[in-house]
């Protein structure tokens, strides 16, 4: 098990994380959730985590943050190899019209700024305000990778550790085959 070098607790606005990576890995430590850590430079986009990840093995998975007519909010966990139409999500997550979720509502649901949304951060959904949905082809891999709340590293652990994290959070994990979403 990697240990994390002491990272700052302060995201790229200057506030400080509501969760810090060192207080993730501490809780991975205390659930026994065996993971890897890799430090790199900080990455935006999936284009630009490209030449990081190639030299971290596993899944490498995106984040999409949405929310619905209804004010009802989602975040949705796919690896970046699946491709979906949003216009067709409403039928496979069961809700209204999608919208991105604007960077005020990641900061205030998630605590979390864009380029650092990951599966971890339903760690700060104390309200359970957001329904956490993961790519079920995602979930067959046998390692997942994601930001550990700041874009300047990532981490790899199995589906199933990523799945006892979400429930130590009180959270529930929908496991979701997106293939009816894909793209005309």
């Amino acid at each position: 098990m990697s240990q994390p070098q002491k990272e700052s607790a302060v995201c790229q606005n200057g506030q400080d994380l509501p969760t810090t990576p060192d207080q993730l890995m501490a809780k991975f430590e205390e659930l026994d959730i065996n993971f890897s850590l890799h430090h790199h430079e900080a990455v935006y986009t999936v284009e630009e985590s490209e030449k990081v990840d190639a030299d971290i093995p596993g899944t490498h998975c995106r984040n999409l943050f949405f929310r619905d007519k209804n004010k009802k909010n989602f975040l949705l966990v796919l690896q970046n190899a699946t491709n979906v139409d949003v216009k067709k999500l409403p039928d496979i997550l069961g809700s209204g019209r999608l919208s991105f979720g604007s960077s005020d509502r990641l900061w205030e649901y998630l605590g979390v700024r864009p380029g650092s949304v990951c599966p971890f951060s339903i760690t700060n959904d104390t309200d359970h305000q957001v329904t956490i949905y993961l790519d079920k082809s995602m979930m067959e891999t046998e390692i997942v990778n994601y930001h550990p709340l700041l874009n300047t590293m990532t981490v790899g652990l199995s589906p199933a550790d990523l799945i006892k994290f979400i429930e130590s959070t009180g959270h529930e994990a929908h496991i979701v085959d997106l293939s009816g979403a894909k793209p005309d």
